[in-house]
């Protein structure tokens, strides 16, 4: 698993580099966590639910290594993720109705603070929102509000330390609901 999560990771990197708004990243900067949250997933998630923890485990390294270097969230990534993320929940016998109202109750209500404070959340955290709602809400509708609480609660900590007076809300997300996702076992 660490094998394989590390290749994936740096196949991921090299992605990153070719898609348009991309992020030019060292390779390890993204197959080492990547491995990482693989071998992770792999202890504390059940058989059948693990490619949901190591879908989010790829994606969410990516995201986040852009995010935080360049403060975006690349279209490329958040728009497939869509589909991606839809197709693994059913493949991994999600409840495909729990999922979709998770991905329009998270997605609407990220989008609603977007509307209300635009400087409070971006474009891609909206984007994002979806797919990671679906998931959320196929664990648990609890788990709606626990992880958009975590996810706040990770945002803050990395604003306390972020160099920049814009704290990127989308590794706080991503990492919230891989928490969430990878504790479902």
């Amino acid at each position: 698993m660490v094998i394989s999560g590390f290749l994936a990771g740096a196949l991921g990197a090299g992605l990153l580099r070719r898609l348009p708004r991309g992020a030019d990243v060292c390779w390890l900067w993204c197959a080492v966590p990547t491995a990482v949250l693989w071998l992770a997933a792999r202890s504390l998630s059940p058989p059948h639910w693990l490619p949901v923890p190591l879908l989010l485990g790829w994606l969410g390294v990516l995201l986040t290594v852009t995010d935080l270097r360049h403060g975006r969230l690349p279209d490329a990534l958040t728009l497939p993720a869509y589909p991606v993320v839809g197709l693994t929940l059913w493949l991994c016998g999600a409840d495909m109705g729990r999922a979709l109202a998770g991905c329009l109750v998270f997605g609407g209500f990220h989008l609603l603070v977007r509307v209300v404070a635009p400087s409070a959340m971006g474009g891609g955290d909206v984007k994002l929102a979806g797919p990671l709602g679906a998931v959320l809400a196929s664990v648990s509708w609890l788990a709606l509000p626990a992880g958009a609480l975590l996810a706040s609660v990770i945002t803050v900590v990395l604003g306390s330390w972020w160099p920049s007076t814009t704290v990127p809300h989308g590794p706080g997300l991503l990492a919230a609901t891989w928490l969430v996702a990878v504790s479902a076992g």
